[in-house]
């Protein structure tokens, strides 16, 4: 039984080692491309052609009326005007002619009252 274990094992040993293995392959890298130095700058180019003109717009719709404003306040009291400058004298009446003398009114005077 020694020999059948050893052998047992030799035998596995042998016949895992002849497996083929798979090649491993290395796929290399993708280069990068860095950009080197500007080129001269080129020509200009023509001029272009000029456009061509646009349609006119149609008119606007005319507007609605707008709102009554309200009323103003009322406005305050006027100041009380200049009074006026006094008259002229009046001129002097004529003298009245002299009475007449005597006749034959007489002249009642009444009592006063008493309480």
């Amino acid at each position: 039984m020694k020999y059948s274990i050893l052998f047992a094992a030799l035998v596995a040993v042998l016949g895992l080692s002849a497996c083929d293995k798979p090649t491993v392959v290395t796929v290399p890298a993708t280069p990068v491309a860095v950009p080197g130095p500007p080129g001269p700058q080129g020509a200009t180019g023509t001029q272009g052609e000029a456009g061509t003109q646009g349609a006119t717009g149609t008119q606007g719709e005319m507007g609605a009326q707008g709102v009554t404003g309200t009323q103003g306040d009322t406005g305050s009291m006027g100041f009380e005007g200049a009074k006026g400058d006094t008259g002229r004298t009046g001129a002097t009446g004529t003298q009245g002619d002299t009475g007449k003398t005597g006749g034959d009114t007489i002249v009642i005077v009444p009592a006063p009252e008493q309480r």
